[in-house]
């Protein structure tokens, strides 16, 4: 009983943060359009979500957050929109399976890398003042690195095709994107996972002590 409760208030919380990624996904705040790409935020409830429910929900919530970006580049498209939707695809189905790769599988990685990023500081004793912004930054270049250097290594020529220059120049264009806007990317997700993390950690310890308290209460009683 005790497990089905606790699966699902799992579920529960995992379905609450799936609805903030959706809706995020669906105003300014979470995909923020640039005249090239789509600067997103999304990516910051899937790693508080990684932080607080562990790994598997952070998984859950990348691939929300994969198929709302998806949507997104088939509904509004952008000149890299081919990278994102295997209906934009360049390069038939060889390249709508990149594409899906890139919009849900890199997503997913966010998840992951930071669930267990953050399970690995914990069980080196580093404290929430520092695991909280850390886990934040990996877990924004993990999303970086893993579309950015999906698109290099997957789809290069098509994205050089689009840019209107060489094969060899896309190295630098991606580093260039790297650069202008996976790191701030990844600081601003350092801070707000880092105040919001802490906040939501708080509020979990007060109430499992709380249901702690509740349960010693009961047990004195009978």
């Amino acid at each position: 009983m005790n497990m089905e409760k606790k699966d699902t208030r799992w579920l529960t919380s995992v379905a609450l943060m799936m609805a903030i990624v959706i809706l995020l996904a669906n105003t300014p705040l979470g995909m923020i359009q640039l005249p090239i790409i789509k600067a997103t935020t999304v990516h910051i409830p899937v790693i508080i979500g990684a932080i607080i429910l562990g790994p598997a929900a952070g998984a859950i919530l990348g691939a929300t957050f994969g198929v709302c970006s998806l949507i997104s580049n088939t509904m509004a498209p952008t000149l890299l929109s081919f990278a994102f939707s295997p209906f934009m695809s360049m390069s038939g189905i060889p390249g709508a399976i990149k594409a899906l790769w890139i919009s849900v599988g890199c997503r997913v990685m966010i998840g992951v890398v930071s669930g267990w990023f953050w399970i690995l500081l914990k069980k080196l004793n580093v404290h929430g003042v520092l695991a909280l912004p850390i886990t934040g930054f990996i877990g924004s270049m993990t999303n970086t690195v893993f579309v950015m250097g999906s698109i290099y290594l997957l789809l290069a020529s098509d994205y050089a095709a689009v840019k209107s220059v060489a094969v060899d120049a896309v190295w630098g264009l991606v580093m260039g994107t790297v650069l202008a806007s996976g790191i701030p990317e990844a600081i601003a997700a350092a801070i707000i996972v880092a105040v919001v993390g802490e906040a939501m950690l708080v509020g979990l310890k007060r109430q499992l002590a709380t249901r702690k308290g509740c349960k010693q209460g009961k047990q004195k009683v009978f």
